[in-house]
């Protein structure tokens, strides 16, 4: 598990770490472009944002990433996007530097329209701080319950929203994976994960049930298991990175607060709104084996908006932008409109 990966790593060879670090830091120099990190004061409390782009007048994309996914460490898988985009990555009350800033106290009162007034007090700030209307909203895996509410609030905000892995409909999800997983454990014959698997059939009873679901389906999912291995690495080399940064990184996916995981659990199409004023565009990995394909699509068709697009993108799954970012560049550049 990367997770393990990450924290057996923190604790070996400190010089060669020093050494990588220093090559990722010049690695990320932007002469004459944007490139900041800092914490802002959002929904009253301080939350890291980071902004990087070639300092054009190009649109920007807020990122709004999966449960617990501190993107920042994976800024040069994206950097081809910052040609095009002022790419923006933000840590939300649950994730990363802003879960290590303000801690977790609170937390069982957080929900996702409490994080969505979040992200839209950002997008205010954003559009302002960089003279830049045209906001492109992204909403990865379950940061697109985040991120449809943030554009079924504010559409003015927005230029156009970008679904990736999608979640739709969570019942029948989560059902059709947890039996996809058990039938690829068994075929790997992974004892152990048939047996953790078995243990936790949906409907899950708690989040600690679905985290360990998810962890085994991911474990026996061949995309996820690449992705992992060079994950913990990246992380590892990341400039500016301590002890904790790191933890919260390789820990995050395991910390969901119960009403997030309430809320997610009882996702449908008609929880997420299908009444949407901006242009939607779902791009979905083809193997995806976390969001079904055929479920996001489903929710497209019965959305309302002034323009829509589904695109399924072939040979890569749930992980798609961090691992085939190029793929999702070409069909950003495609799909969103002027």
């Amino acid at each position: 598990m990367w997770t393990l990966a990450v924290l057996a790593g923190a604790a070996a060879g400190p010089l060669y770490l020093a050494a990588r670090r220093r090559r990722v830091a010049r690695s990320l120099k932007r002469p004459g472009g944007i490139a900041e990190g800092r914490f802002v004061r959002i929904g009253g409390v301080e939350q890291w944002i980071q902004i990087r782009g070639n300092g054009s007048t190009n649109p920007i994309l807020l990122y709004v990433a999966g449960s617990g996914m501190a993107m920042e460490p994976f800024t040069r898988t994206l950097a081809a996007w910052e040609e095009h985009f002022t790419v923006v990555v933000w840590d939300r009350r649950d994730v990363g530097r802003t879960l290590g800033r303000n801690g977790a106290a609170g937390s069982a009162e957080w929900t996702f329209d409490l994080l969505a007034d979040d992200g839209i007090a950002l997008v205010e700030y954003l559009r302002g701080h960089l003279g830049q209307d045209r906001v492109i909203l992204l909403g990865h895996s379950q940061g697109s319950l985040v991120a449809t509410r943030m554009v079924r609030r504010r559409p003015e905000l927005f230029h156009a929203y970008v679904g990736v892995g999608q979640l739709a409909d969570m019942a029948r999800n989560e059902e059709r994976t947890h039996r996809m997983a058990l039938d690829r454990a068994h075929a790997a014959g992974n004892r152990k994960a048939v047996a953790a698997l078995e243990r936790t059939a949906p409907p899950f009873p708690d989040a600690k049930a679905w985290i360990t679901k998810q962890r085994w389906s991911m474990a026996t999912d061949p995309e996820a298991r690449a992705w992992q291995r060079g994950a913990a690495a990246t992380v590892l080399t990341w400039p500016g990175y301590g002890p904790g940064d790191i933890y919260r990184a390789a820990t995050g996916a395991l910390f969901l607060p119960p009403r997030l995981f309430e809320e997610t659990m009882a996702c449908t199409p008609e929880r997420l709104g299908t009444d949407i004023d901006v242009p939607v565009i779902l791009l979905h990995g083809a193997d995806d084996l976390h969001t079904l394909p055929d479920l996001a699509e489903e929710y497209l068709a019965a959305v309302r908006a002034p323009a829509k697009a589904f695109v399924r993108l072939p040979g890569v799954g749930h992980l798609g932008p961090l691992s085939r970012p190029d793929l999702y560049l070409d069909a950003l550049l495609a799909r969103v409109p002027a």
